[in-house]
């Protein structure tokens, strides 16, 4: 197969990453971008499965201080984790690959194809972002200052209400809201802090019109933390992209999964990636 060349600006380097490879080798590639706070088994999880009984190449990296990758030493920046994440699928064997992002991930994804074009063949991007806005700066901030203070019952509160629609909120059954409110110090990703920060940081707003790869951006319309306008920006300002909706809060994988995970197979079957 013929090396494609690296792209030409380096990044900072970050600790290695643990990564969940899948699905037979030589298989269409596609490469996993978690969202900040989350993990690939908390995002990915059902999505893994799926795309490897389509005969995928999945490789899915969690970002330090997610999963088993070591936290990183300091701050997180974005074009660090996207050359880190490429890098992951390319020791995997996959030259090119679609990037599916989620939440925070699309902006990884983003630039992933902003930086290495002849790598990403296309993108899916779910409930995400360019830039932050003032909501999600707010919530972030609340993130941030409940773990600076150890607060961990105040952190699952508030990823509980960020998370979830208020439909899906009021269904959880006893056992189910004791243990999303679960306040074990354990539970969130030791790198939370450092990828929160990182969203209140990113803008990809100048990668958007360059991006030259077939796109779906799946919008939550129900979602707290970013709102679905986030998404419609990003369909908007993506030449050629696809958009469509999907009525959950911020985590279509637990309140549509089946649906989120249609939309991606048609998507990607469609297109031929």
């Amino acid at each position: 197969m013929t090396q494609i060349p690296a792209a030409q600006t380096p990044s900072v380097s970050l600790p290695p990453l643990s990564t969940t490879v899948a699905g037979p080798a030589g298989g269409p590639g596609v490469l996993l971008a978690h969202g900040a706070t989350g993990s690939v088994r908390d995002n990915y999880g059902t999505l893994i499965p799926a795309l490897t009984a389509t005969g995928h190449r999945v490789v899915a990296p969690d970002y330090p201080g997610s999963g088993a990758s070591p936290r990183a030493t300091g701050p997180l920046e974005l074009d660090a984790l996207a050359d880190a994440l490429v890098a992951e699928a390319v020791a995997a064997g996959s030259e090119t690959f679609t990037v599916v992002g989620f939440s925070m991930g699309t902006a990884v994804a983003v630039r992933a194809a902003a930086r290495h074009p002849k790598r990403v063949r296309g993108l899916v991007l779910t409930a995400g972002l360019a830039t932050a806005d003032v909501r999600a700066q707010l919530w972030l901030d609340l993130w941030l200052r409940l773990l600076d203070h150890g607060d961990y019952q105040g952190f699952a509160q508030a990823r509980t209400l960020s998370g979830l629609s208020a439909e899906r909120l009021a269904a959880l059954s006893p056992a189910e809201l004791a243990a999303a409110l679960d306040p074990d110090p354990t539970l969130p990703p030791v790198g939370s802090a450092e990828q929160a920060a990182l969203v209140k940081a990113l803008d990809t707003t100048a990668d958007l019109p360059g991006i030259a790869v077939p796109t779906l951006v799946i919008a939550t319309t129900l979602d707290t933390l970013l709102d679905p306008a986030h998404s419609r920006y990003l369909a908007e300002h993506i030449p050629g992209a696809q958009y469509a909706e999907v009525e959950s809060g911020h985590l279509p994988m637990v309140e549509r999964n089946a649906e989120w995970l249609a939309l991606i197979g048609d998507f990607l079957a469609a297109q031929g990636l």
